[in-house]
């Protein structure tokens, strides 16, 4: 309990800061430059779930506003290293020896032994991590997927095992943020902890995850520290303008997100995919 409410208090101190015009015209030009390559195509043993849309309403906005989100397909757990490994090898320009720095930076893929062999005592069932925003999309556009949206990922977030929205459960912050301080979990096999409501695993108890649009809300320090530091952050108080000011579970992942760069790797960041409805 101590520990709980010492992380709540700590991430209340979060600031919400626009992005700068720089800054996003820079992240907008690397997007352009890497749609443009092309990729081996690599088709993943992987099931993925319908998620029936609907509206939720976002951790941050007006109290009134809902968000609408379609109908879309969503890998049932997180890309794991067998997967990747076999991605960079059909991609050699993915590969750790080769990835340009503009789209990973220097600790993208660091605990591999080498640019085909993965870290040692590593589970190849577990996620993948240290893996870049850019890589991310680059091995979804090779499977033929995406990476889910920021709502989209959210809106599948909200369930527990028996409800589609359980964010008004006393316990669903308290048991997230639990989950979120436990050390090492992202070297877990996938699907081992049961389902939720969708039918997906590993929401929660292994990695944190890329979205698509991740940088779209607030901006904090730089997270691969694996602190959060908000001395260098200006503006006004993130915290009022949460919708659920006690899920701290979901401020975390804001802050978290909106840490990162596109080229940044952490060692526990991962993805999983998405796909429209066809």
């Amino acid at each position: 309990m101590y520990a709980i409410l010492k992380t709540v208090l700590y991430f209340s101190g979060f600031f919400f800061i626009l992005q700068s015009c720089t800054e996003t015209a820079a992240e907008n030009t690397s997007k352009e430059v890497i749609t443009q390559t092309e990729e081996v195509k690599i088709n993943p043993d992987v099931k993925m779930v319908t998620i029936k849309g609907g509206k939720y309403q976002p951790f941050y906005g007006s109290d009134s506003a809902l968000v609408e989100v379609q109908d879309f397909l969503l890998d049932e757990r997180p890309v794991t290293n067998q997967e990747f490994l076999d991605f960079v090898k059909k991609n050699p320009k993915w590969k750790r020896s080769n990835v340009k720095a503009i789209f990973a930076d220097e600790t993208y893929l660091r605990n591999w032994q080498n640019d085909e062999t993965l870290p040692k005592n590593a589970d190849p069932d577990a996620p993948v991590t240290f893996v870049s925003w850019f890589a991310a999309k680059a091995y979804a556009k090779s499977a033929g997927k995406r990476l889910p949206t920021m709502d989209e990922w959210e809106y599948v977030a909200m369930a527990d095992e028996e409800t589609a929205n359980a964010r008004n459960k006393p316990n669903y912050s308290a048991h997230l943020i639990n989950l979120y301080n436990e050390k090492f979990r992202e070297r877990n096999k996938v699907k081992i902890s049961k389902p939720n409501y969708w039918g997906v695993y590993n929401m929660f108890d292994l990695v944190w995850e890329w979205t698509d649009d991740f940088k779209s809300i607030m901006t904090t320090s730089d997270s691969r520290t694996g602190e959060y530091d908000d001395k260098g952050l200006f503006g006004a108080s993130a915290a009022p303008r949460a919708t659920d000011v006690l899920n701290y579970a979901s401020f975390m992942r804001y802050a978290f997100r909106s840490s990162l760069k596109a080229n940044y790797t952490v060692e526990n960041l991962g993805f999983r995919c998405a796909k429209n409805l066809q």
